[in-house]
């Protein structure tokens, strides 16, 4: 049994309720919420995989507005001790699916600002996000695979909500091809 997971249920819109081999979770959006529903589900039962679905914002000039896979994580949002930005003082600075996939910065607030994107962009992050990284660390500690799928809502800039809310029923179209192609349900 696999664990189909996304912050919130706007991004399984398109799939169906029940999906063969599958269990659901939806966790609530940022870091918090997604490393506590993840935590409580898979401390509750064993799964052969956690496969996460949700928007992200673009950061990469130009990315397809398509879904792309989850290669690795870092927290856009944290400083270590030294002042370092994206080191945690006690969390690895990167988390990786173990699959080749995009980069992707995970913070707690929505990105919709040019000049956060700005910071953001030199980092080499094609997409930033709300909860990869915390699924990402979750699962590997509980040592299940994991694999996550992102599509491109907005370009993380000004009037980002607007389009994420206009964008997300055909992200969750996007998203559901990928699973339907990938794991054949």
């Amino acid at each position: 049994m696999k664990l189909l997971v996304a912050a919130l249920a706007s991004e399984l819109s398109a799939f169906p309720d029940e999906l063969d081999g599958f269990d659901r979770l939806v966790t609530g959006p940022g870091k918090l919420q997604a490393t506590y529903a993840l935590t409580r589900a898979l401390d509750a039962r064993r799964y052969d995989e956690v496969v996460v679905v949700g928007t992200a914002g673009a950061i990469e000039p130009g990315l397809e507005a398509t879904v792309h896979e989850i290669g690795s994580a870092f927290q856009h949002d944290v400083t270590d001790l030294d002042g370092v930005s994206g080191q945690h003082v006690s969390l690895p600075a990167r988390v990786s699916t173990g699959r080749d996939g995009v980069l992707i910065a995970t913070g707690d607030h929505f990105v919709e600002d040019a000049e956060v994107t700005a910071v953001i962009r030199p980092t080499g992050a094609a997409l930033v996000d709300m909860e990869t990284y915390a699924y990402i660390w979750v699962a590997g500690q509980f040592g299940v695979p994991i694999r996550a799928f992102r599509a491109v809502s907005d370009q993380a800039e000004d009037g980002a909500l607007t389009d994420w809310r206009a964008a997300v029923a055909r992200c969750s179209v996007q998203l559901r091809d990928v699973i339907r192609a990938e794991y054949g349900v």
